[in-house]
């Protein structure tokens, strides 16, 4: 494309272009397309790949595990093969390790519901009972983060994301209320900027001392062996690296099996402090008896070790890797010279993260939504679904077939320029 950019035009060439891309879209739309690219799912591909996990299992003596029985009751904090290979993946001992059902988003929900019903190991009272619990939110960042945090009443504070990760310096200065009770972190390939914290930014956080002696860092670390181009990149452990700095106590890691083999029916961990492990497991006995070892099992011997895990990443990377491909060419292609937009190029994690002139994000998921397409809601990425700029938007390319992605940025790319130009349109004189 040889364009002048948006900005540039006079309000005559803006006329012309609103025409042009107007027919553009009202042709897409009339497609009735239904395309759905709003939320990190695994494609069918992805999914058919590692459905012979179910076949690992096949006789009555597979059930069993270092002379255990995954059939039966007990081992509330999961079957020791299981964290063992955790603790492998994630870099930390299997002492740490509590593996829980499918889904890290429970155990992140029930862990701060414990705050608030009972307090953590360093509270002074159940959450519940203070007058107000603040909380630092990294944004744009994972809505469902949000969700759980606004949930419970907290009042959320945004903290901008840098290239290096959170803004440490406002973080810092943060911390020294009591009120600022925790923080969200994605430190690998965040969501969904595809951002992975710096050294420093690491050191920064693992030593902070916060005012308040309960604060909880809540480290989701969903993309921890996510590669989706280049080799696997090796990340320090954060557990190892707060105890360095006298905070052992202070952070939850959570991970998941969800987008190495199936999101509904995958494994779950939290790592903690040793301290932590028998404060929670306590609060947690009164709860369950044990999560599904027979799926703990079966992943321990389709998985293998850290290295079978990364052998089965390459394969994932084989399906996604050209899908993401796909949108950032799209974006090359049909966005970039028209200075309306920029975007992260990841080559970790699920999303690609787009920012759109300020104050046209809303109208081009509008748009989108009513040709036929998708996407995370505009805004959904900061707290309370409000984006103070009205321009982050998140696009998700994991789910449709190649096909299907190249007609759904068609769509988002027509979309966006639609937006742009009207909202162009609208800052010139008569």
């Amino acid at each position: 494309m040889n364009q002048k950019p948006y900005p540039r035009m006079t309000r005559e060439e803006l006329m012309a272009e609103r025409e042009l891309i107007r027919a553009k879209y009202e042709e897409l739309k009339a497609q009735g397309l239904n395309l759905n690219m709003a939320r990190g799912k695994p494609g069918k591909e992805q999914l058919d790949m590692v459905s012979d996990i179910m076949d690992v299992l096949r006789s009555d003596s597979d059930f069993v595990c270092d002379g255990i029985d995954a059939r039966n009751y007990g081992n509330l904090e999961g079957l020791p093969a299981a964290r063992k290979l955790f603790a492998e993946i994630l870099g930390t001992q299997p002492e740490n390790v509590f593996v829980g059902g499918s889904a890290s988003l429970q155990l992140m929900y029930d862990t701060i519901a414990k705050a608030y019903t009972h307090g953590l190991l360093h509270s002074e009272k159940p959450w519940a009972r203070l007058e107000k619990v603040k909380w630092l939110c990294p944004a744009p960042g994972y809505d469902r983060h949000f969700s759980i945090s606004q949930s419970f009443g907290m009042e959320m504070i945004t903290v901008p994301m840098t290239p290096a990760g959170p803004d440490m310096d406002l973080v810092e200065r943060l911390i020294q209320d009591p009120e600022v009770k925790g923080m969200w972190c994605v430190p690998k390939y965040s969501n969904p900027d595809g951002i992975v914290y710096s050294d420093e930014t690491l050191r920064r956080i693992a030593s902070m001392k916060p005012a308040a002696p309960d604060f909880l860092l809540m480290w989701d670390n969903a993309y921890c062996v996510h590669e989706f181009r280049g080799e696997y990149r090796p990340f320090p452990d954060i557990l190892s690296e707060c105890e360095k700095y006298g905070n052992a106590d202070m952070v939850f890691e959570f991970a998941s099996t969800s987008k190495i083999t199936f999101p509904g029916a995958g494994l779950s961990v939290f790592a903690c402090s040793q301290a932590n492990m028998a404060y929670m497991k306590k609060l947690l006995n009164a709860q369950i008896i044990s999560y599904d070892k027979v799926n703990q099992l079966r992943h321990v011997r389709y998985l293998k070790d850290k290295a079978g895990v990364l052998a089965l990443m390459k394969k994932h990377a084989g399906i996604l890797g050209p899908k993401f491909q796909c949108v950032l060419d799209a974006l090359e292609r049909e966005i970039a010279p028209l200075g309306i937009a920029a975007w992260e190029k990841p080559v970790g994690g699920y999303f690609v993260s787009v920012n759109t002139m300020p104050g046209i994000a809303m109208a081009t998921w509008q748009l989108c939504k009513e040709a036929g397409l998708t996407l995370t809601k505009a805004g959904a990425t900061f707290p309370y679904g409000k984006d103070p700029r009205d321009s982050n938007m998140r696009i998700a390319p994991s789910l449709p077939p190649i096909e299907q992605l190249e007609k759904a940025m068609e769509i988002y790319c027509v979309s966006l320029r639609l937006a742009a130009v009207e909202h162009c349109l609208g800052m010139t004189a008569d």
